[in-house]
């Protein structure tokens, strides 16, 4: 990843980011990564709820709020006064997009709603992200990750087995792929607004993503009408495909075509189950999974997670280890696709922040800056407005801005 300025996919684009925690802050990081002018603007007391996140943190600076805010700059107003307001109107005027997670109503009270923005500004696009979306019987409910993780179905499909407690995913699924939901639809309604000059809302929503993470489990809903049950590791409709323990560890194997079960069972000396009626095709070996998941566990347990490793490579059988998150920063792969850099902050220097997902040819993504202190803009994006340094200080002084 390119962490020197360079003029990036969306070079220009001015976006004003009312986001909070992590849906709404992840779609900005998504844009600003790609060279997008992302704003963000933050109340005057506390700001952003992520910011007292503690611990982990870095001399007094929220680990996570650095982690989903770089590449920004920060302006903290207090929106509920009408100067705060005022101030919020003159940065959409000339916005290209807007993001906000709030619950429903609350940027319309604000007086920021997307019908008195789109106004005094056509072409802007309107992002809001929230729990179960703006429409619908729910729209009014608030949304947290766990929440949607139970509405959305995912967690009745991850955990180790029928009967044993419900398991949420371990990152925040559905706010995490809100965010990157929310930064495509962003960029859908830009190239339309380049062909006729017109914005939109763009309306997305962490239940919706917990949706879009199953796939292959309502696809097994509609075909048979019931509801597919946990298998911890495994895969619902391959096998074997799932994590066996080994000597001192796990590893993780996908035989699941035709062509790498052969390779497998020859690789953990077990030619035999070739023949076996209960293992010949992918759908013998889905239904009599139990089974084999027996007989295939008892050969890993035989050798280490290195030693399995090298076998199955030499074999050409997809697998790997379970890795720490410690690992996994450090796995040579990681480092050789940009996954860790290390960004410039104010205040704390160089700090190691995770790279971005997509590499362009032509124009790399970019890590600029650290994620900013509260208030750390304030005063400069007041200047670009056109306020003076008198006005400025007459703001601050009645608690209207913080710099």
């Amino acid at each position: 990843m390119n962490t020197s300025k360079s003029s990036g996919l969306l070079d220009g684009l001015l976006v004003v980011e009312f986001g909070h925690v992590m849906a709404g802050p992840i779609c900005g990081r998504m844009l600003a990564d790609m060279g997008a002018n992302v704003i963000k603007v933050e109340h005057i007391n506390g700001g952003d709820a992520t910011r007292q996140f503690l611990p982990p943190d870095l001399d007094g600076e929220s680990a996570a709020f650095l982690m989903l805010n770089r590449n920004k700059r920060g302006i903290s107003v207090d929106l509920k006064s009408e100067e705060g307001s005022e101030i919020a109107r003159k940065l959409l005027k000339s916005a290209d997009v807007l993001i906000e997670n709030h619950r429903t109503g609350t940027m319309e009270r604000l007086g920021l709603g997307y019908d008195t923005l789109s106004e005094q500004n056509p072409g802007l696009i309107y992002c809001e992200i929230s729990g179960f979306g703006r429409t619908g019987p729910m729209a009014n409910l608030g949304g947290f990750d766990l929440i949607t993780q139970g509405y959305s179905g995912l967690m009745s499909v991850t955990g180790e087995g029928d009967g044993r407690p419900p398991v949420k995913c371990g990152p925040p699924l559905t706010d995490i792929t809100a965010g990157i939901l929310a930064a495509m639809g962003v960029l859908g309604a830009y190239i339309e607004r380049l062909k006729t000059g017109q914005g939109q809302r763009v309306d997305t929503s962490l239940f919706e993503a917990g949706i879009t993470q199953s796939y292959w489990q309502a696809a097994m809903a509609m075909a048979t009408g019931e509801s597919p049950l946990p298998l911890g590791s495994a895969h619902p409709m391959s096998a074997p495909y799932q994590a066996f323990e080994t000597e001192d560890g796990w590893i993780t194997v996908g035989g699941s075509n035709q062509t790498n079960w052969i390779r497998l069972i020859n690789a953990l000396a077990l030619p035999e189950l070739s023949e076996d009626s209960r293992f010949l095709e992918n759908s013998d070996r889905i239904k009599n999974v139990q089974e084999l998941d027996v007989i295939l566990s008892e050969s890993f347990k035989k050798k280490t997670t290195e030693q399995w490793l090298s076998i199955l490579e030499e074999a050409g059988v997809p697998a790997g280890p379970v890795a720490s998150m410690t690992e996994m920063l450090d796995l040579p792969q990681t480092l050789a696709r940009d996954m860790v850099v290390e960004v410039e902050h104010s205040r704390l220097g160089p700090v190691k922040t995770l790279g971005f997902p997509v590499k362009f040819s032509k124009n790399p993504a970019a890590v600029n800056r650290g994620a900013p202190i509260l208030g750390e803009h304030t005063r400069e994006i007041l200047n670009e407005l056109g306020y003076s340094d008198e006005e400025i200080m007459e703001l601050e002084g009645t608690g209207i801005i913080r710099t």
